[in-house]
């Protein structure tokens, strides 16, 4: 038998007027791009897309996943931020962007890091590949082998920094997915939030090639890039109440129109948009009886964080909804499925996911369960 609990609070959602033109002027539906699309970061959820599956040449966008595979390393322990790296002739040998390394230098992962998000560094990019995987070529297997995990169908890197290839292509929402994995390493913000910095102690000065980061609310990423082939091109990603968006252009005619161009994006998401928050996983929503157990009841809560995109010209009751059986029976392991959690706007359901135990409750023995019934029973008297 099904136990249903309902734990209903009203949510007013702010009615607006539904609108497809940015706070900065541009209409999303005139942009300059040849590809775009503006994902929800939590949800995944695409609010906005054109030609999105088409392969481009990425630019310095590619160092997007050189980022992510860095940031992997150093949260996994491989390396770490103060690691001195010794560039090679190889990395010394870098056109367009650089921070201009000599061959045989030595600078910290930390700075190097520094020198990609800020001044889009393709000497730094080849540094760090080369100190990881031993060469750039091993470095950049690990790139592809990454992507498809990552399901990013339409992608094929042959360098690490985006200098123009043949064949070194992404499309724009195989950036998006890119970006949301990198934004989920959040040491990442403390790189991409940096406006003006230098290296070399103060001798070598940075000045950020994102100008939303300064010019744009919320902005915090991500990557710029830049070649005659590839266009103008931009992963741009901000967070606004909680609500974390990413906007991909590629291809604009200028620098000025890609930076319009994600604007637009974003403004299109902040205007119409609004992210609903659930229970999240670390939180008891409740407990069900347990049956031949050590403990009598178990908490269970989310399997997931609950999170839901809505309309903001949407309004209506939000209700919460709990199905549980009337009981389990042990043995029990922290993390076994009890029930479903559900978010209903207006009857419809906009959020779900699995509740599980919040801990191990062990099965108990026959006369254990015989001492444990005989105690009961005194207390009753």
């Amino acid at each position: 038998m099904k136990f249903l609990k309902k734990t209903a609070g009203l949510i007013l959602i702010l009615s607006v007027i539904f609108s497809a033109r940015g706070t900065y002027g541009r209409d999303v539906t005139d942009l300059t791009a040849k590809s775009y699309i503006l994902m929800e970061s939590s949800t995944g959820r695409v609010l906005l897309e054109g030609n999105a599956d088409t392969p481009l040449p990425p630019a310095s966008i590619t160092k997007i996943m050189t980022l992510l595979l860095i940031m992997e390393d150093i949260e996994s322990g491989k390396i770490s931020y103060d690691d001195m790296v010794t560039a090679s002739e190889r990395a010394k040998s870098m056109g367009g962007s650089t921070i201009f390394l000599e061959a045989g230098e030595r600078m910290s992962v930390h700075d190097l890091l520094k020198g990609i998000v800020v001044a889009s560094a393709n000497d730094a990019s080849v540094a760090m590949a080369e100190h990881l995987e031993g060469s750039v070529e091993a470095f950049v297997e690990r790139m592809n082998k990454r992507a498809t995990e990552l399901g990013m169908t339409n992608t094929q890197f042959k360098n690490t920094n985006g200098l123009p290839a043949e064949g070194h292509e992404m499309s724009a929402r195989d950036i998006a997915i890119v970006s949301n994995e990198l934004l989920k390493h959040k040491d990442i913000l403390n790189f991409t939030l940096i406006w003006t910095d230098s290296l070399r102690d103060g001798a070598f000065q940075l000045a950020n090639t994102n100008r939303l980061i300064r010019f744009y609310e919320g902005a915090n990423g991500l990557k710029t890039g830049s070649t005659d082939e590839a266009g103008c091109c931009i992963s741009a990603s901000a967070e606004r109440d909680g609500m974390q968006l990413i906007a991909v252009v590629m291809g604009s005619p200028t620098s000025n129109d890609r930076f319009e161009d994600a604007k637009a994006l974003l403004d299109y998401g902040y205007s119409n948009y609004n992210l609903w928050y659930g229970p999240d996983r670390e939180t008891s929503v409740g407990h069900i009886k347990v049956r031949k157990g050590s403990a009598e009841t178990v908490a269970y809560l989310p399997e997931s964080n609950m999170y839901a995109l809505v309309r903001r010209s949407e309004t209506g009751r939000e209700e919460l909804e709990v199905e549980t059986e009337e009981f389990v029976t042990a043995p029990l392991k922290k993390g076994d499925a009890v029930g479903v959690i559900k978010c209903l706007l207006n009857g419809e359901v906009i959020a779900e996911t699995k509740l599980v135990a919040a801990s191990d409750v062990e099965r108990i023995g026959f006369w254990q369960l015989q001492k444990k019934m005989l105690g009961f029973l005194l207390r009753i008297k």
